[in-house]
């Protein structure tokens, strides 16, 4: 039997600021996890690469336009999304000061959040933070 799986990247975007450190977060809009604070990422289109998918659903849903980021990992968890079989690539870079964001498209709002106020987040999204932290040699 033919299961179909969703491929979806998400964005692990830190800004350093005076010694803060910085997340990127938006508030979603739609279920799963509606209202919840989560990564900016969504579903790979079927004519891009990962990367462009990243940086192009970074672009949609905060406003934020970058040209380098980084692969963290690949996300699989059989359960890892309510909605079905998804395995999510995360991509990551660390900026020397936060930019002006703007949540629109799937995000209800955008917003730096301090790392160190980060408390529940959705999906597996707290993993992905940690190993992209540990990607870029980021200690807290």
């Amino acid at each position: 039997m033919k299961q179909d799986i969703a491929i979806t990247t998400d964005a692990v975007i830190f800004a350093e600021e005076k010694g803060a450190l910085y997340l990127l977060l938006i508030k979603r809009k739609n279920e799963p996890y509606q209202g919840q604070w989560a990564l900016p990422g969504g579903f790979l289109e079927e004519d891009e690469l990962l990367k462009t998918g990243c940086l192009r659903e970074l672009q949609e849903e905060t406003g934020l336009e970058l040209e380098h980021v980084e692969r963290v990992g690949i996300y699989d968890a059989i359960q890892r999304d309510p909605r079905g079989r998804t395995l999510s690539v995360a991509f990551t870079t660390k900026l020397s000061q936060r930019e002006p964001i703007k949540g629109s498209d799937d995000a209800a709002e955008a917003k730096w959040v301090l790392l160190k106020d980060v408390e529940e987040i959705a999906f597996d999204h707290g993993q992905i933070i940690e190993e992209a932290l540990e990607k870029l040699q980021i200690s807290l």
